[in-house]
């Protein structure tokens, strides 16, 4: 069974920078693709950031340039670095497999504000 640990998250002020982790289970990252979702209140999850076999990357318009996936075979951990953090960006922040999706974790909270 997979599963799916993030943390890192935080309050932080507006421009500030974060990274956060998601620890998986289950599966091997290197093999999987695995992305970066985030849901602010009232608004659906949304995902932000993918990874997948060979490196690939992808971002939505809305991150690209400030964010940047990464993993580390060794740890099996992917990771959602968040530069130039803008209010916006206040969420909680989840990772999941894709296409299809695991039992969701608990996410991790980004509040971002001055």
């Amino acid at each position: 069974q997979v599963q799916l640990v993030e943390s890192g998250g935080g309050l932080v002020q507006p421009g500030g920078s974060l990274r956060l982790s998601c620890a998986v289970s289950g599966r091997i990252v290197s093999f999987a693709t695995v992305g970066w979702y985030r849901q602010a209140p009232g608004k659906q999850r949304e995902l932000v950031a993918s990874i997948a076999r060979f490196g690939i990357t992808n971002y939505s318009d809305s991150v690209k340039g400030r964010f940047k996936i990464s993993r580390d075979s060794a740890k099996n951990t992917v990771y959602l670095e968040m530069n130039g953090l803008k209010p916006d960006d206040t969420a909680v922040y989840y990772c999941n497999l894709l296409p299809f999706n695991e039992p969701w974790g608990q996410g991790t909270q980004v509040t971002v504000s001055s």
